[in-house]
């Protein structure tokens, strides 16, 4: 594509250089530059992108984008008020604004946007709408499973995503908002049919500062709904969450809402709700009618992100009833409430909860299945918000009957520091700190009897650990189970404390 059809998409302050140059990509990281690519410097928090210009012209790059004047001598400069927005607005033109031809749903909120998605799409597909994947866990373009490097990528590798998507036949895409994405204006050139929103808990105030700015972030990509060309956006709400009912007013005069939840007054709403090991099941009033919904995912939470998905699928033009009928064999969620197989008298589940709401959602949902004891591993991230790590012990204090503090992704921080921050919020239980991870799963597992349930929070579906200086393999799930086959059965006395029921009993034998 021509560099100067590329330029009638922003409003440089200035052009050095020719214009009429073949641009053959768009690059933001230099070690990706190829020849005939337009390299955009963006300023991080740690690094400025102009330290790059000259390496990106030497591997080829024939135009630069930056917010500083006269910095390239071998290339066209362009200098922009902020290279963030234009490399956004770039790649939408150079990508040919995949968007428009596919049905977008975007799911932003503190907790349930990994499993939504996976819901969304399962829906979706079934429906015959293939459709692509984008969040946490991976990213899916047509049958190739790409490894997730954000949760929501820079924006020139969204728009490529979703091209790949259409070029591989997709009419839709399910995707992860984060707040970060949005401050960054990483979804900005992207239309959608539908924004679904799941709550607002306590996290990434590091970054943010304060559950307002947080708020505010998430709200970003709902005011964006108003001002598209060429979609009218429809909005997903829990009307169960207090930041729910403050989004819908600010934006409920602007963008069509539906609203879900278990209150009388949610437009999806579930109801005489079941759990069992093997799944949950409720009543679901939506639209006039009422719907059994059966689904092989434990836990209210789950009902709550079932109802973001089913009521998202049907602003996308999937009927109700084919959404719920889809969900009944949907596919298990990596690193959510994930079972550990293991021929043992207990039970073990690895979970991705790593904020206190989402401890306590994961916890309560395992207490309804009755364990003798229930056994907590957690640890918190280095490098992140540290005012949320005693409310993380708390949550754990309040719900578990044995808590193992130990290591998560510790990054540039010391681990026993770490530990020592969680620490104060343990006022009923005193934990056992291991800080090892591996040796911490390997002991849970070892003091599990029959009937107890051991929960192994934080990670989920990661398969690697951050260190300081390193990045090392690590898979939670794997580790327990090769604990689960390496660990000698020692207990076969029913603990007396045991409050399981016969059906309960049967699920574990």
């Amino acid at each position: 594509m021509k560099l100067e059809i590329l330029l009638k998409a922003i409003s440089p302050l200035a052009v050095t250089g020719a214009q009429d140059r073949d641009v053959t990509a768009i690059c933001y990281d230099s070690r990706h530059v190829v020849e005939g690519s337009l390299f955009v410097a963006l300023s991080g928090e740690k690094v400025d992108g102009s330290q790059f210009i000259d390496t990106a012209i030497d591997k080829g790059a024939v135009a630069i984008i930056s917010d500083k004047p006269g910095l390239a001598t071998r290339a066209t400069h362009i200098q922009v008020r902020n290279p963030r927005q234009t490399l956004a607005d770039l790649s939408a033109v150079f990508f040919r604004n995949p968007s428009h031809f596919l049905k977008i749903a975007a799911v932003t909120g503190t907790n349930g946007k990994t499993t939504t998605t996976f819901m969304l799409k399962h829906i979706c597909d079934t429906e015959l709408m293939r459709c692509g994947l984008m969040g946490t866990v991976r990213y899916v373009v047509g049958d190739r499973e790409l490894p997730a490097t954000r949760t929501t990528p820079e924006s020139a590798d969204v728009q490529e995503l979703l091209w790949q998507m259409r070029s591989a036949g997709c009419k839709a895409c399910a995707m992860e908002a984060s707040s970060h994405a949005m401050i960054q204006d990483r979804l900005r050139g992207v239309e959608f049919d539908v924004a679904a929103f799941t709550n607002l808990t306590q996290d990434h105030l590091d970054f943010h500062k304060t559950m307002d700015a947080y708020f505010d972030a998430k709200a970003l990509l709902f005011e964006g709904l108003a001002v598209q060309k060429k979609k009218k956006g429809h909005a997903v709400i829990n009307l169960d969450d207090r930041f729910g009912s403050r989004l819908i007013d600010r934006i409920g005069k602007t963008v069509e809402f539906t609203t879900y939840g278990q209150g009388a007054n949610a437009q999806f709403r579930a109801s005489d709700i079941h759990m069992t090991f093997e799944g949950t099941q409720y009543q679901l009033g939506a639209l006039g009618k009422s719907y059994l919904v059966k689904m092989p995912f434990i836990g209210a939470f789950n009902v709550y992100n079932s109802l973001a998905a089913i009521a998202s699928a049907s602003a996308m033009g999937v009927p109700v009833r084919n959404a719920v009928r889809a969900l009944a064999n949907a596919p298990a969620v990596p690193g959510r409430l994930q079972a550990v197989k293991g021929k043992k008298p207990f039970r073990v589940f690895v979970d991705y909860a790593h904020s206190d709401d989402a401890l306590i959602n994961v916890i309560r949902t395992l207490r309804e299945l009755r364990p003798a004891r229930l056994i907590v591993l957690f640890g918190c991230g280095g490098n992140r918000d540290r005012a949320k790590r005693p409310k993380m012990a708390a949550a754990v204090d309040a719900n578990a009957d044995f808590a193992i503090v130990t290591s998560d992704n510790p990054r540039k921080e010391d681990p026993l520091a770490i530990i020592e921050d969680i620490k104060p919020g343990f006022r009923r239980l005193v934990p056992e700190v291991v800080v090892d991870r591996k040796e911490a799963i390997y002991r849970a597992i070892a003091m599990a009897e029959p009937r107890d349930i051991v929960l192994l929070a934080g990670k989920g579906h990661e398969t690697y650990q951050e260190f300081a200086d390193t990045t090392l393999p690590f898979d939670d799930a794997a580790i327990a189970a090769s604990a689960m086959l390496d660990r000698r059965e020692s207990v076969t006395r029913r603990d007396p404390r045991n409050r399981w029921n016969d059906d309960n009993r049967e699920a574990y034998d």
